[in-house]
């Protein structure tokens, strides 16, 4: 199966990945998913991950948030 077959996934960030995204610290993420107010995210055996298309809708959610 070549890559222009394949289907598309979702790419899966890290959580150094996801914070160097957002350009925040790594501790900042672990505290907002401690309080569940960040981007959403699972964990993949004890690794957690971030979905890039997820953490870029939350990105657009926190802009459109502060425009209203």
């Amino acid at each position: 199966m070549t890559s222009e077959t394949a289907p598309s996934s979702p790419q899966l960030l890290t959580l150094a990945e996801a914070a160097d995204v957002l350009r925040t610290p790594v501790a900042t993420l672990r505290y907002w998913r401690h309080r569940r107010v960040g981007p959403p995210c699972f964990r993949v055996g004890r690794r957690v991950v971030y979905r890039r298309d997820e953490l870029d809708r939350w990105i657009t959610e926190q802009r459109d948030a502060e425009a209203v």
